[in-house]
Protein backbone atom coordinates (compact mmCIF):
# COMPACT_ATOMS: atom_id res chain seq x y z
CA UNK A 1 0.00 0.00 0.00
CA UNK A 2 1.07 3.56 -0.67
CA UNK A 3 0.37 7.00 0.74
CA UNK A 4 -2.41 7.58 -1.79
CA UNK A 5 -4.22 4.47 -0.52
CA UNK A 6 -4.57 5.69 3.07
CA UNK A 7 -4.11 9.48 3.11
CA UNK A 8 -6.82 11.97 3.96
CA UNK A 9 -7.21 13.82 0.63
CA UNK A 10 -7.52 17.60 0.38
CA UNK A 11 -6.90 18.12 4.09
CA UNK A 12 -7.79 21.26 5.98
CA UNK A 13 -4.89 23.70 6.05
CA UNK A 14 -4.13 27.21 7.28
CA UNK A 15 -2.19 30.16 5.88
CA UNK A 16 0.97 31.52 7.51
CA UNK A 17 -0.75 34.83 8.20
CA UNK A 18 -3.75 33.23 9.94
CA UNK A 19 -4.22 33.96 13.62
CA UNK A 20 -2.91 31.25 15.93
CA UNK A 21 -6.16 31.48 17.90
CA UNK A 22 -8.13 30.57 14.75
CA UNK A 23 -5.86 27.60 13.99
CA UNK A 24 -6.21 26.44 17.59
CA UNK A 25 -9.99 26.70 17.35
CA UNK A 26 -10.01 24.51 14.24
CA UNK A 27 -7.73 21.94 15.86
CA UNK A 28 -9.86 21.71 18.99
CA UNK A 29 -13.15 21.67 17.08
CA UNK A 30 -12.13 18.90 14.73
CA UNK A 31 -9.83 16.92 16.98
CA UNK A 32 -6.74 17.49 14.84
CA UNK A 33 -3.27 17.25 16.35
CA UNK A 34 -1.77 19.36 13.59
CA UNK A 35 -2.52 21.38 10.46
CA UNK A 36 -0.41 21.80 7.31
CA UNK A 37 0.40 25.41 6.45
CA UNK A 38 0.14 26.40 2.80
CA UNK A 39 0.89 29.52 0.80
CA UNK A 40 -1.50 31.21 -1.60
CA UNK A 41 -0.38 28.88 -4.40
CA UNK A 42 -1.14 25.75 -2.35
CA UNK A 43 2.51 24.88 -1.73
CA UNK A 44 3.35 23.48 1.70
CA UNK A 45 5.43 25.95 3.70
CA UNK A 46 5.17 24.47 7.18
CA UNK A 47 3.10 22.53 9.67
CA UNK A 48 1.49 23.62 12.93
CA UNK A 49 1.23 20.99 15.67
CA UNK A 50 0.27 20.74 19.32
CA UNK A 51 4.00 20.48 20.05
CA UNK A 52 4.66 23.80 18.31
CA UNK A 53 1.97 25.50 20.37
CA UNK A 54 3.18 23.98 23.61
CA UNK A 55 6.83 24.94 23.01
CA UNK A 56 5.89 28.49 22.04
CA UNK A 57 3.79 28.87 25.18
CA UNK A 58 6.69 27.79 27.38
CA UNK A 59 9.33 29.98 25.74
CA UNK A 60 7.20 32.97 24.78
CA UNK A 61 6.35 34.21 28.28
CA UNK A 62 8.17 34.55 31.58
CA UNK A 63 5.09 33.51 33.48
CA UNK A 64 5.16 29.99 32.15
CA UNK A 65 1.47 30.07 31.24
CA UNK A 66 -0.22 26.89 30.22
CA UNK A 67 -0.25 26.74 26.43
CA UNK A 68 -4.00 27.07 26.00
CA UNK A 69 -4.13 30.12 28.29
CA UNK A 70 -1.18 31.62 26.49
CA UNK A 71 -2.61 31.17 23.00
CA UNK A 72 -6.18 32.09 23.78
CA UNK A 73 -5.04 35.07 25.85
CA UNK A 74 -7.11 34.54 28.97
CA UNK A 75 -5.00 36.96 30.98
CA UNK A 76 -5.64 40.62 30.28
CA UNK A 77 -1.95 41.45 29.89
CA UNK A 78 -1.55 38.84 27.15
CA UNK A 79 -4.76 39.49 25.20
CA UNK A 80 -3.57 42.17 22.77
CA UNK A 81 -0.35 40.34 21.88
CA UNK A 82 -2.17 37.02 21.43
CA UNK A 83 -4.66 38.53 19.00
CA UNK A 84 -1.79 39.57 16.73
CA UNK A 85 0.13 36.28 16.93
CA UNK A 86 0.32 34.54 13.53
CA UNK A 87 0.78 30.92 12.52
CA UNK A 88 4.09 31.80 10.82
CA UNK A 89 5.53 32.73 14.24
CA UNK A 90 5.08 29.29 15.77
CA UNK A 91 4.84 26.74 12.93
CA UNK A 92 7.56 24.24 12.06
CA UNK A 93 9.23 25.32 8.80
CA UNK A 94 11.67 22.44 8.34
CA UNK A 95 9.06 19.87 7.32
CA UNK A 96 9.20 16.35 5.94
CA UNK A 97 6.83 15.51 3.07
CA UNK A 98 6.07 12.40 1.02
CA UNK A 99 4.64 11.71 -2.42
CA UNK A 100 1.51 9.78 -3.27
CA UNK A 101 3.58 6.74 -4.29
CA UNK A 102 5.59 6.60 -1.05
CA UNK A 103 5.20 3.18 0.58
CA UNK A 104 3.70 2.80 4.03
CA UNK A 105 6.95 1.20 5.18
CA UNK A 106 8.90 4.32 4.23
CA UNK A 107 6.28 6.54 5.87
CA UNK A 108 6.59 4.65 9.14
CA UNK A 109 10.39 4.91 8.96
CA UNK A 110 10.21 8.67 8.40
CA UNK A 111 7.83 9.13 11.32
CA UNK A 112 10.10 7.17 13.61
CA UNK A 113 13.28 8.89 12.38
CA UNK A 114 11.91 12.42 12.77
CA UNK A 115 9.63 11.63 15.73
CA UNK A 116 6.56 13.07 14.04
CA UNK A 117 2.93 11.97 13.90
CA UNK A 118 1.83 13.20 10.48
CA UNK A 119 3.27 13.78 7.02
CA UNK A 120 1.90 16.09 4.31
CA UNK A 121 1.50 14.37 0.94
CA UNK A 122 2.52 16.57 -1.97
CA UNK A 123 2.35 16.51 -5.75
CA UNK A 124 4.91 18.85 -7.35
CA UNK A 125 5.11 20.70 -4.06
CA UNK A 126 1.34 21.19 -3.77
CA UNK A 127 -0.58 19.73 -0.83
CA UNK A 128 -2.87 16.86 -1.89
CA UNK A 129 -3.28 14.91 1.36
CA UNK A 130 -1.95 14.07 4.79
CA UNK A 131 -1.00 10.76 6.38
CA UNK A 132 -1.25 10.55 10.15
CA UNK A 133 -0.66 7.74 12.59
CA UNK A 134 -4.43 7.35 12.71
CA UNK A 135 -4.48 6.71 8.95
CA UNK A 136 -1.81 4.05 9.37
CA UNK A 137 -3.67 2.36 12.21
CA UNK A 138 -6.86 2.28 10.15
CA UNK A 139 -4.98 0.71 7.25
CA UNK A 140 -3.49 -1.84 9.64
CA UNK A 141 -6.93 -2.70 10.99
CA UNK A 142 -8.20 -3.23 7.46
CA UNK A 143 -5.23 -5.50 6.71
CA UNK A 144 -5.84 -7.68 9.75
CA UNK A 145 -7.88 -10.23 7.80
CA UNK A 146 -6.14 -9.93 4.45
CA UNK A 147 -2.48 -9.34 3.61
CA UNK A 148 -2.52 -9.42 -0.19
CA UNK A 149 -1.25 -6.27 -1.95
CA UNK A 150 -3.74 -3.56 -2.85
CA UNK A 151 -5.05 -4.14 -6.36
CA UNK A 152 -5.57 -1.56 -9.04
CA UNK A 153 -9.31 -2.14 -8.65
CA UNK A 154 -9.14 -1.21 -4.95
CA UNK A 155 -7.30 1.98 -5.83
CA UNK A 156 -9.87 2.98 -8.45
CA UNK A 157 -12.74 2.14 -6.06
CA UNK A 158 -11.25 4.42 -3.42
CA UNK A 159 -10.69 7.24 -5.90
CA UNK A 160 -14.28 7.06 -7.19
CA UNK A 161 -15.78 6.89 -3.70
CA UNK A 162 -13.66 9.77 -2.33
CA UNK A 163 -14.71 11.87 -5.33
CA UNK A 164 -18.38 11.02 -4.74
CA UNK A 165 -18.19 11.83 -1.02
CA UNK A 166 -16.58 15.19 -1.79
CA UNK A 167 -19.73 16.12 -3.75
CA UNK A 168 -22.17 15.27 -0.97
CA UNK A 169 -23.95 18.12 0.85
CA UNK A 170 -22.47 18.85 4.27
CA UNK A 171 -19.11 17.31 3.35
CA UNK A 172 -17.30 20.04 5.29
CA UNK A 173 -18.88 18.83 8.55
CA UNK A 174 -17.69 15.23 8.31
CA UNK A 175 -14.18 13.82 8.25
CA UNK A 176 -14.15 10.44 6.52
CA UNK A 177 -11.15 8.34 5.61
CA UNK A 178 -11.67 5.50 3.13
CA UNK A 179 -9.61 2.30 3.02
CA UNK A 180 -10.37 -0.39 0.42
CA UNK A 181 -9.11 -3.97 0.59
CA UNK A 182 -10.17 -6.57 -1.99
CA UNK A 183 -13.42 -4.80 -2.71
CA UNK A 184 -14.32 -4.22 0.94
CA UNK A 185 -14.69 -0.55 1.88
CA UNK A 186 -13.73 0.46 5.42
CA UNK A 187 -15.15 3.82 6.49
CA UNK A 188 -13.24 5.57 9.27
CA UNK A 189 -13.55 9.02 10.75
CA UNK A 190 -15.96 11.41 12.45
CA UNK A 191 -19.41 12.72 11.51
CA UNK A 192 -21.16 15.59 13.27
CA UNK A 193 -24.67 14.59 12.14
CA UNK A 194 -25.83 10.98 12.47
CA UNK A 195 -27.96 11.40 9.33
CA UNK A 196 -24.75 11.64 7.29
CA UNK A 197 -23.95 8.00 8.01
CA UNK A 198 -26.62 6.63 5.66
CA UNK A 199 -25.58 8.89 2.77
CA UNK A 200 -21.94 7.86 3.15
CA UNK A 201 -22.82 4.16 3.35
CA UNK A 202 -25.12 4.35 0.33
CA UNK A 203 -22.41 6.08 -1.70
CA UNK A 204 -19.97 3.31 -0.77
CA UNK A 205 -22.43 0.51 -1.49
CA UNK A 206 -23.30 1.99 -4.90
CA UNK A 207 -19.67 2.35 -6.01
CA UNK A 208 -18.86 -0.15 -8.75
CA UNK A 209 -16.67 -3.02 -7.61
CA UNK A 210 -17.55 -2.79 -3.90
CA UNK A 211 -18.29 -6.17 -2.32
CA UNK A 212 -19.03 -5.01 1.23
CA UNK A 213 -18.89 -1.97 3.48
CA UNK A 214 -17.48 -1.89 7.02
CA UNK A 215 -18.72 1.15 8.96
CA UNK A 216 -16.31 2.35 11.67
CA UNK A 217 -17.58 5.95 11.69
CA UNK A 218 -17.97 7.72 15.02
CA UNK A 219 -20.72 10.28 15.51
CA UNK A 220 -19.87 13.24 17.73
CA UNK A 221 -22.59 15.59 18.94
CA UNK A 222 -21.00 19.08 18.74
CA UNK A 223 -23.24 20.47 21.48
CA UNK A 224 -22.60 17.80 24.11
CA UNK A 225 -19.47 15.97 22.82
CA UNK A 226 -21.47 12.73 23.13
CA UNK A 227 -19.99 10.04 20.88
CA UNK A 228 -21.58 7.01 19.26
CA UNK A 229 -20.04 4.27 17.12
CA UNK A 230 -21.66 2.32 14.31
CA UNK A 231 -23.90 -0.59 15.32
CA UNK A 232 -21.53 -3.23 13.96
CA UNK A 233 -18.63 -1.65 15.90
CA UNK A 234 -20.69 -1.65 19.08
CA UNK A 235 -21.55 -5.32 18.64
CA UNK A 236 -17.89 -6.25 18.09
CA UNK A 237 -16.83 -4.29 21.16
CA UNK A 238 -19.35 -6.14 23.31
CA UNK A 239 -17.96 -9.55 22.42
Amino acid sequence: MKAADVMTPNPLSVRPDAAVSEALRLMLQRGFGGLPVTGEDGAVVGILTEGDLSRRARTGTRRQLRWVEFLVGRRAGERARTGARKVAEVMTRDIVTVGEDTSLEEIVQLMELHRIKRLPVVREGMLVGIVSRANLLRALASLARETRPTSVDDTSIRQRLVAELSRQPGRSSCFVNVVVRNGVVHLWGTILDERQRRGIRVAAENTAGVNAVEDHLVWVDPSSSLTMVAENEARQGAR
